[in-house]
């Protein structure tokens, strides 16, 4: 009665785990069947011994094929009560993927224990591991993949069964983790430089003209200023006086001439061109020749 509720319990045991072992079902692709689908049956039939002997002749070809000849070993290992042989081989489970945890659906609450027993033990350790691994990564300057191994440091520092142990740990690899992400982002395109804006135009300097009120400027002397005579044809038909407006340049010539009072408009012209033949000594400021606005009364008076 006993071995047969033993052998049902191990054999629901061994059903709920094949799942996690892809490579325990099946045959060779010559149609044999394979070493780990022939341990699995032994398990199931509760032939531990046979089973065990099977799963230690196996050379696995990689990772996920040794995971599931441990798991087997395990249950083999706890089903003959040879527990701390059954803690090493859940620890290689653990080491090579130290995520891995059965659930309530896939193992029995002894199976379960055990797992977390070792996974809390080792933890730890694999944490540190990884992260040496990381660093490694990160000082050769393969920040892809420093940043994944730096990402698996922090799931395995913030599972549960690590407990907070390793809170230093955690910082340091969440530092390098952020200086690999960093590493990883391209650098902005270079700022096209926009060509400096043409400078203003420059505006000549705006020559002062001085006048009788300018404090410190002496005023032009008259060297010759012929003012003409109104014709007779027009006697009686102008103005008795008129102002006449003109600028005196640093040369002592006249630049400017502007008319404020006309007279008549045949004296005017005759008044305008006249003056564009008038010399003088300039006006002067600290004795430097300045330009100068000088006013002239004009006297209108017969030819």
């Amino acid at each position: 009665m006993r071995i047969a509720m033993k052998s049902r319990l191990v054999a629901t045991v061994c059903f709920i785990f094949a799942a996690a072992a892809p490579l325990a079902a099946g045959q060779q692709p010559d149609g044999r069947e394979t070493p780990l689908s022939a341990a699995r049956d032994l398990y199931a039939s509760a032939r531990y011994d046979e089973a065990l002997a099977v799963l230690n002749g196996i050379r696995p070809d990689d990772p996920p094929q040794r995971k599931s000849i441990e798991q087997y070993r395990s249950l083999c290992l706890l089903a003959l009560g040879r527990g701390s042989e059954a803690e090493t081989a859940i620890a290689a489970v653990v080491t090579a993927d130290p995520l891995f945890q059965p659930s309530e659906a896939d193992a029995s609450p002894r199976v379960r224990a055990a797992f977390s027993d070792v996974r809390q033990r080792l933890l730890p350790e694999l944490a540190r591991a990884q992260y040496a691994e990381a660093k490694a990564s990160f000082d050769r300057k393969d920040f892809a993949a420093a940043e994944g191994q730096f990402r698996q440091v922090l799931t395995l520092v913030d599972d549960p069964q690590t407990g907070g142990r390793l809170a230093d740990l955690r910082v340091l690899a969440a530092g390098f983790l952020d200086l690999s992400a960093a590493a990883l982002t391209p650098p902005p395109p270079p700022k096209k430089e926009e060509p400096p804006p043409p400078p203003p135009p420059v505006s000549p300097p705006v020559k002062k003209i001085y006048n009788g009120e300018d404090p410190g400027v002496v005023a032009p002397v008259t060297i010759r200023q012929d003012v003409p005579r109104v014709p007779v044809s027009i006697l009686g038909r102008t103005r008795d006086r008129g102002l006449l407006d003109i600028v005196i340049d640093e040369q002592g010539r006249v630049t400017q001439i502007t008319l404020r009072i006309a007279v008549h408009p045949v004296y005017d012209n005759l008044l305008v061109n006249g003056a564009r033949e008038w010399k003088y000594r300039p006006a002067t400021l600290n004795g430097t020749p300045v330009a100068y606005r000088k006013l002239i009364q004009i006297t209108v008076a017969p030819s």
